[in-house]
């Protein structure tokens, strides 16, 4: 009596292939993860880097216009009417006087209108108590300025004054004797609301901002009104100043989160920092967070539905085929399956329904019950090799969609597919050794792909004089089988096998050879007593050695012995044309 599992949904072809799908469909749903993940960071990103080359721009920008600035001051440091007007102011009458006031106001006229950054022009004159300004003519010097903007007396950098809540640029004419007051001094006073308005260009997104920092005092423009920016300042620029960022950022500042730009001066001392709202950035990207949800239940969706086709053209129609196995294993033979779709399971079904046909009509003939006897043997036989080779492959099919390789479970399902051709298309018990070895190769190749690199086949070509001997089915490929999963499975590497083929005056001999390293004499003299005995045995060999015997005589079947190599050699019998000579 065959001793049956019970019946397990988790041992059922259906879960093993939505598993496999799971894990198909599990990188694809990822990769959607990353690339929504990837997409927002690299709009991020792109914006940064976008609002760090524009603030970086203005200010080489900026620099240059300073000290171009800078040496316009210088020129006039040598004007001829400045000079005369410090030098021979009490020697000169009143015309002369207003004459050469006009001439110096025209020049610091210009160079106030050579820049939009430029709010007035000044020279201090020191010796004759006079400021005489580009936009107010002149005055009586400021003694309070004069010393604020002569601090950097004596220093050609380019660094800005602060005074007043104003910049300023200055350069000073040095007197003849040592620590006296300069002479003169030209400073430029820089239009602030200009440099807002530039600041401004920067504030594309709303809520945005730009600050122009000195390193010396702190803010000294910002874009727009300070209320507009919701930012306590304060409290940004000390956080600005502790931040470890370098050129682009996220900070939170009043607890609102800012993508921060920096760009930074030497020259001038200066930094200029443009803060963008987080949200404001990650607004565009809402529509594509609803497609990425979208994505999601799409992909649940197919699950769902390739869970419910394969339980309805798979998994049903199998259920009922080994349903019926199992009412003809208790001696129903009067079993009769339908399927109404032409495809393999009608196929299937039809070679079933024909089997218990002909095993009806095989058993009211008792003139054959010899011959029948031996028949049903071979079937029984034969029908204990074939799930044997199907759980495996299940088993390998399961193995690589656990390491996601798509590739080869393409390759695999159809060699797989060939395979069970073979094995269903044909009910007649023998078969040519052209098909039988075509089949034990595309076994091995089957195996190739689950053993790789751990394992080496060498399958040597049919010679053509013997591809039509008629030989019973399935011999080769389970003794080869065997060597995978017996002898090489536990090698970590340098496993080898060997198909070849001998022909002699009257046999054939199909030798399979591997380089197996547990073979020891004991487990030997025990396969050689299986075979000889006819005991039961879990390789299967035994059930190939009986059905050779029942085909070919006594003389012929399995010959085992051990290797060159160490490992076990199996050699298949057969009579040369399927003839024995013997008898």
């Amino acid at each position: 009596m065959i001793k049956r599992q019970p019946f397990s949904l988790r041992n059922t072809i259906f879960l093993r292939l939505l598993i496999t799908f799971l894990f198909i469909m599990l990188p694809i749903i990822l990769f959607g993860v990353y690339l929504y993940h990837w997409i927002v960071q690299t709009a991020s990103e792109d914006i940064s880097k976008t609002a760090v080359t524009q603030i970086s721009f203005y200010l080489t920008d900026f620099e240059k216009e300073v000290e171009r600035m800078k040496l316009l001051q210088y020129g006039v440091l040598e004007d001829e009417d400045l000079n005369d007007l410090t030098l021979t102011w009490n020697t000169m009458d009143a015309f002369r006087r207003t004459e050469k006031i006009n001439s110096l106001r025209k020049r610091l006229y210009a160079i106030q209108n050579s820049s939009t950054y430029i709010k007035n022009v000044s020279a201090h004159i020191y010796p004759i108590s006079k400021t005489i300004s580009s936009a107010n003519g002149p005055r009586e010097l400021d003694s309070e300025r004069y010393y604020e903007i002569r601090s950097v007396f004596g220093s050609r950098n380019n660094q800005m004054i602060e005074w007043n809540g104003g910049l300023f640029l200055s350069a000073a004419k040095q007197s003849g004797t040592n620590g006296n007051q300069p002479l003169f001094i030209i400073e430029v006073e820089l239009d602030q609301y200009r440099l807002q308005e530039a600041l401004g260009q920067f504030n594309t997104y709303a809520g945005s901002g730009t600050l122009l920092i000195s390193e010396k005092s702190g803010v000294i423009v910002t874009s727009v009104p300070v209320e507009h920016l919701q930012l306590d300042m304060t409290t940004a620029v000390q956080q600005i100043r502790q931040t470890t960022i370098r050129n682009a950022g996220t900070i939170t500042i009043s607890g609102s989160r800012y993508y921060t730009a920096i760009a930074s001066s030497d020259f001038l001392k200066m930094s200029i920092y443009r803060f963008i709202p987080e949200q404001m950035i990650k607004k565009p990207l809402d529509k594509f967070y609803m497609w990425a949800w979208l994505f999601v239940f799409v992909a649940v969706f197919i699950i769902a539905v390739y869970a419910f086709s394969t339980y309805k053209f798979i998994h049903k129609p199998l259920l009922t085929l080994v349903k019926s196995f199992r009412r003809m294993e208790n001696g129903d033979l009067d079993v009769n399956i339908r399927h109404e779709s032409k495809d393999e399971f009608g196929y299937l079904y039809g070679r079933f329904n024909q089997m218990v046909a002909n095993l009806r009509s095989l058993i009211d003939q008792v003139y054959k019950q010899k011959i029948m006897t031996q028949r049903a043997e071979l079937k029984q036989l034969q029908s204990q090799i074939n799930p044997h080779f199907l759980y495996n492959s299940l088993f390998i099919l399961n193995t690589m969609s656990k390491t996601g390789d798509i590739e080869r479970i393409g390759q695999f399902t159809t060699q797989l597919g060939e395979y069970f051709q073979f094995v269903t298309r044909n009910a007649s018990d023998d078969v040519l050794l052209k098909l039988e070895i075509h089949h034990a190769r595309m076994y091995t190749e089957i195996q190739e792909l689950r053993f790789s690199r751990r394992i080496e086949v060498q399958f040597d070509s049919l010679p053509q004089e013997i591809e039509q001997v008629s030989v019973p089915r399935l011999i080769v490929q389970p003794i080869i089988e065997n060597a995978f999963e017996h002898s090489l499975e536990q090698m970590a590497h340098g496993g080898r096998i060997v198909i070849r083929f001998e022909i002699e005056k009257t046999e054939i001999h199909i030798v399979v050879e591997d380089n197996g390293e547990n073979l020891t004499d004991m487990a030997l003299q025990r396969i050689v007593s299986s075979l000889h005995n006819g005991d039961e045995e879990t390789t299967g060999l035994v059930n190939i050695h009986r059905r050779m015997k029942i085909t070919f005589g006594e003389y012929y079947g399995l010959r085992v012995c051990r290797g060159e190599s160490g490992g076990l050699k199996v050699i298949i019998c057969i009579p040369f044309k399927g003839v024995d000579v013997r008898e």
